[in-house]
C-alpha cells in the first residue's frame, strides 16, 4: 500500500481467500484492504497514539441519518457525555479532497453537531473548529490532542 503522510504504525494483516485485510482495532476485526481503509486505519491509530483519544470514545463506519436517508460516517469521536466531539472523513489517497467532500462532512455535521472535522486523503488533511450558531469552520493547523477539556 502506499506510503500516507502519517506516522509509521504497526498493523495486523492477513490473507483470506486471496484478499488482504487489517486488523480494525476499534471493530475488532479484520477488514478488507483497500486504499480508503488504510487511510482510515491510519487516521485510528493517529487519533489513539499521536492524539490520545481513549479507543472507548471512538467508533468507526456506522450508519447516520441525513435527510432521511441513509449515510455512513467513517469516524466518530465520542465526548464522555455521549456528544460528538470528532467526525472524520476518509478518502482514497487517489481521490482529491474537493469542496464536495466538505459539503459531504457538513451535511454528516448537520445531524450530528459535533466540535471538529477532519477530512483526509491519507496525503493531505484538513482539521477544523466548528462554530455550529454561525453554521461555520474554523481551518486549524492540527485537530488537539485529547484532554480534559473535552469532557
Amino acid at each position: 500500500m502506499q506510503k500516507l503522510n502519517f506516522p509509521e504504525y504497526a498493523f495486523r494483516f492477513k490473507n483470506t481467500e486471496n484478499k488482504v485485510a487489517i486488523f480494525d482495532e476499534i471493530r475488532k476485526k479484520f477488514i478488507i484492504l483497500t486504499p480508503e481503509e488504510w487511510v482510515r486505519q491510519h487516521v485510528v491509530h493517529f487519533l489513539l497514539k499521536a492524539k490520545n483519544f481513549p479507543k472507548s470514545h471512538v467508533n468507526v463506519e456506522k450508519i447516520v441519518k441525513v435527510n432521511g436517508m441513509n449515510k455512513r460516517y467513517d469516524i466518530v469521536v465520542y465526548r464522555p457525555n455521549g456528544t460528538i466531539l470528532l467526525i472524520v472523513e476518509c478518502k482514497a489517497p487517489s481521490v482529491a479532497i474537493s469542496q464536495a467532500t466538505f459539503d459531504q462532512i457538513a451535511r454528516y455535521n448537520m445531524t450530528l453537531n459535533s466540535g471538529y472535522l477532519m477530512v483526509t486523503n491519507g496525503l493531505n488533511h484538513y482539521f477544523c473548529q466548528m462554530d455550529n450558531e454561525a453554521e461555520r469552520y474554523i481551518f486549524l493547523r492540527d485537530i488537539p490532542p485529547y484532554t480534559a477539556q473535552y469532557e
